[in-house]
């Protein structure tokens, strides 16, 4: 074979290895294509590094109520609050009463000292706050009712059914007790607000062309909570606009009670048909979620857009930890997607204070407490949540008081834990404060010193001539001084605002000297103590 020959045949062999690798790519990048994301299966089926529904293969329309309220959350906003009574900052959102509901945001007025609202917000940085009755500087205002309102962006049908739901905060039992939520309606935007002028109107029914529309009895279980409620409700006629809040009968709280909205959807019933719904409490062992069980339809759960193998019924068989929560609905061929339920586990920060008797232990979780100061710790509430609570500790130091205290013989001190000392003597009385704690009496009962004599001699002699009430510095004025003969004349009537030698009775009436004999007197002293006391006896004249 000649070298042209052997040239031949090594480029026919480099075409035809050529040709066979440019065949196997394509035959790759053919099969490659024909790849698609399997949206139930955990899986990066086509190999672009996305998974199920964060793939755009597994595209599927979201179901998600459209609220008619507008800003349902709060968020949008013209300023920052810096203050109370700041909602309108709010876009959309009015006041809807002359007693005014607040706007809370980390940006600037955080709330009331003391009403502190419960975290985290359910939906972004912004909250509204509201009251329902006034209580300070001792004056109680029962019908003090605080309203938010707004004018729809679509107006509520007359006989359609409708669900509004929301979510209600509570700060404790004490200062957030249960409540019946209440919402109202009116035909026209122009009723709102209500009662302009009048801060003890009380709700929007007590004015023109506004309706209840609905109310739902909601409570905190005791402690510091976010709750999800609903109110279904068919209205009679079109609802332009709307307010909510307190109900219409007065507070009988001794505090003023106070509230947090957040995250107020309303729309027509059949667009909440395939929402997720929490089962249980958030922190509760058995906490799940679920969305309507119907026939003829496949159900598939996902997390952060992940499938959960294995869950494919309408009730999620277990939580999976925090997380974005879907479900995907597939029914004739159609797909349908829940909107995310975002599942984090709650944390409730409270802060709070309290106070130790001298000698008192408190037990705050694994820490025993004996002094004041400042001690965090996180424990589990009544619904089996973290919370983070904030306590300052202050010890009362032991506490003695002395009581000095004067009676006359026969007479009954009161006074201290009501007890009763008839006797002058020292007493050691052990009392309870308005917190239960134990302080110690120290009583000194005496006598008050008052002499009254029982016999004198109006006989000229300059002694023993005047009939005279003595006492000391604790006897501050005779103000009256009566003597009667025994057949109950008046002989003499007399007032001494002060005591001395010269002052009393001589024994004579009409300027002669009575017969020898008893006479009675009476006679009111004032004491030291600012009383008055009514003292009788009888005294012998003797000529």
């Amino acid at each position: 074979m000649t070298t042209k020959d052997s040239n031949i045949i090594l480029l026919i062999a480099t075409l035809v290895i050529l040709i066979l690798s440019v065949d196997s790519l394509l035959s790759f990048a053919t099969i490659h294509s024909l790849m698609m994301e399997d949206c139930s299966n955990a899986l990066d089926d086509d190999d672009d590094g996305l998974i199920d529904l964060n793939d755009p293969d597994c595209i599927c329309e979201i179901l998600s109520p459209e609220s008619l309220i507008p800003n349902p959350s709060f968020e949008e906003s013209t300023c920052c609050p810096v203050q109370r009574s700041m909602l309108n900052c709010a876009v959309g959102w009015v006041q809807a009463s002359e007693p005014t509901t607040d706007l809370i945001h980390p940006c600037g007025w955080t709330g009331w000292n003391g009403h502190f609202p419960p975290t985290p917000f359910p939906d972004g940085e912004a909250i509204m706050g509201f009251a329902n009755g006034r209580v300070g500087g001792g004056f109680a205002e029962y019908n003090w009712k605080e309203y938010a309102g707004a004018c729809l962006t679509g107006p509520l049908k007359a006989n359609t059914e409708y669900r509004f739901e929301f979510y209600i905060g509570f700060t404790n039992e004490t200062l957030s007790p249960t409540l019946d939520i209440t919402f109202f309606g009116t035909t026209d935007c122009d009723n709102i607000p209500f009662g302009s002028g009048n801060p003890d109107l009380g709700c929007p029914t007590n004015g023109p062309n506004w309706k209840e529309l609905g109310a739902q009895n909601v409570g905190g279980g005791g402690g510091s909570a976010w709750v999800k409620t609903e109110i279904t409700i068919t209205p009679e006629e079109d609802i332009q606009a709307i307010a909510i809040g307190p109900p219409c009968e007065s507070s009988d709280a001794n505090t003023t009670n106070y509230y947090f909205f957040d995250n107020l959807v309303l729309a027509d019933l059949r667009s909440f048909e395939f929402q997720i719904s929490e089962v249980n409490h958030p922190c509760a062992t058995d906490f799940t979620l679920s969305v309507p069980q119907e026939e003829n339809i496949s159900y598939q759960w996902y997390k952060n857009g992940i499938a959960l193998i294995g869950e494919t019924a309408s009730l999620l068989s277990q939580i999976y930890g925090e997380g974005e929560y879907q479900v995907r609905t597939i029914s004739d061929g159609s797909c349908l997607l829940t909107e995310a339920y975002v599942y984090r586990i709650p944390i409730i920060e409270t802060m709070t204070s309290i106070r130790l008797c001298h000698d008192e232990l408190l037990q705050f979780g694994p820490t025993t407490i004996s002094a004041s100061g400042k001690y965090i710790e996180t424990l589990k509430n009544s619904n089996n949540c973290d919370s983070i609570v904030d306590l300052t500790v202050t010890v009362l130091p032991e506490l003695m008081d002395t009581v000095v205290a004067k009676i006359f013989e026969g007479e009954t001190f009161e006074g201290v834990d009501q007890n009763k000392f008839d006797a002058a003597g020292t007493y050691d009385v052990s009392l309870m404060n308005d917190i239960g704690c134990d302080s110690l009496v120290h009583l000194q009962l005496e006598y008050y010193h008052v002499y009254i004599p029982n016999i004198f001699t109006p006989n000229g002699d300059e002694r023993n001539d005047q009939f005279i009430i003595l006492g000391g510095p604790d006897l501050s004025k005779i103000k009256t001084l009566d003597i009667y003969d025994r057949w109950g004349q008046q002989v003499y009537s007399g007032t001494y605002e002060l005591l001395n030698n010269s002052s009393g009775w001589d024994g004579k009436l009409h300027g002669t000297v009575v017969e020898q004999g008893i006479y009675s007197y009476i006679t009111t002293l004032e004491m030291d103590d600012g009383n008055s006391r009514t003292l009788v006896g009888s005294v012998l004249v003797k000529r």
